[in-house]
């Protein structure tokens, strides 16, 4: 079985041109194609936390669903982070991962299932501080091991780290693979791999790469990042 994961910094949806344009946001996911998307972002940070993808246009202007995490009915997230999947795979269960923070950040989980396999796909923007990272890491990846039996599992976001190995990148341990699909930051003259995929060790890697389209270019200070993922047959 092969599937797609992308991981997209959306910016609220205001671009270099510092227009709000959520159909744009949405015509680069079209162009992405992904079949799991992981959005950074996704909602405005005060008040109602109002998400700035209109649940209607995701409806009729892509093949996407969002998790349903969130607590706040005008948001389609947790603190900005946003898991959209296609329609066609099921969602088994998903929840909020705590992250120890000063400022806003946050993880969701979600529990799918394609094919008659079982998946786990978690959504992430991480600290500015480095010690800030390393401890939300660890916590992701206790949340997953408190998640009952062991499935295929891919970790996706802005993880805000700057360096290409070291860093809070060590703490993924032995049976845990850091993609590095390319600069994505920021998106008009990319010098940084703050966006990464983490795959548990069941997964081949078939491609990863970075999306650079027009459109991708003016809409976000972010560009979205993808791997193509297969699982073998046991």
């Amino acid at each position: 079985m092969q599937l797609s994961f992308a991981s997209y910094n959306i910016h609220k949806a205001v671009g270099l041109d510092r227009r709000r344009d959520p159909e744009r946001i949405l015509a680069i996911l079209r162009e992405i194609d992904a079949d799991v998307v992981a959005l950074q972002e996704a909602d405005r940070r005060f008040g109602r936390r109002l998400s700035v993808l209109p649940r209607e246009m995701i409806d009729e202007y892509t093949p996407y669903r969002p998790v349903a995490v969130s607590h706040r009915p005008d948001s389609i997230g947790w603190h900005g982070n946003a898991l959209l999947v296609r329609r066609d795979i099921s969602v088994e269960g998903a929840a909020v991962v705590p992250l120890p923070a000063l400022e806003p950040r946050g993880a969701i989980r979600v529990d799918l299932l394609k094919d008659g396999r079982r998946l786990r796909a978690v959504a992430m923007h991480l600290d500015l501080s480095g010690l800030r990272r390393r401890h939300q890491i660890r916590s992701v990846l206790a949340h997953l091991e408190s998640c009952g039996e062991a499935c295929p599992t891919v970790l996706m976001g802005d993880l805000n780290e700057w360096a290409m190995h070291g860093g809070s990148l060590r703490e993924f341990g032995p049976g845990w693979h850091v993609l590095s699909p390319g600069r994505s930051f920021p998106s008009r003259r990319p010098i940084a791999q703050l966006d990464r995929i983490v795959i548990s060790s069941e997964w081949d890697v078939l491609h990863t790469g970075v999306h650079h389209s027009a459109l991708a270019a003016q809409a976000s200070d972010h560009l979205p990042v993808r791997a193509r993922l297969r699982l073998p047959i046991f």
